[in-house]
């Protein structure tokens, strides 16, 4: 019987339309691997497995751990949000806030 985690990760990774393949490419870790997560009764994944999985999903490792609904909220949202944005390269950071600076000026 899968985990919280599992069953958490599998719903995310549906909602996205994502196969274990792809999420294993973005993550660098084997479908295998993924599959066993996602089905296992008590996975132990390192904190950087659930660090890259949180990130390839957009959402919080916390969200993953700890969060009893299975969708993530709208802080968590933006929380993963920041965390992409904070690994941007800068001249990724200027054309994001450009666009913003124009949605902002658009009546």
């Amino acid at each position: 019987m899968p985990s919280p985690l599992g069953e958490k990760i599998r719903a995310l990774r549906k909602q996205k339309k994502m196969s274990l393949e792809r999420l294993g490419e973005l993550t660098e870790t084997s479908k295998s691997y993924l599959w066993q997560m996602e089905m296992q009764d008590d996975p132990k994944p390192s904190a950087d497995k659930i660090t890259r999985i949180a990130a390839a999903l957009d959402v919080t490792p916390d969200f993953l751990l700890s969060a009893p609904e299975g969708t993530p909220s709208e802080a968590v949202a933006d929380q993963a949000f920041f965390r992409k944005y904070q690994g941007m390269s800068e001249q990724d950071k200027r054309r994001l806030r450009q666009i913003l600076d124009a949605w902002e000026r658009d009546p």
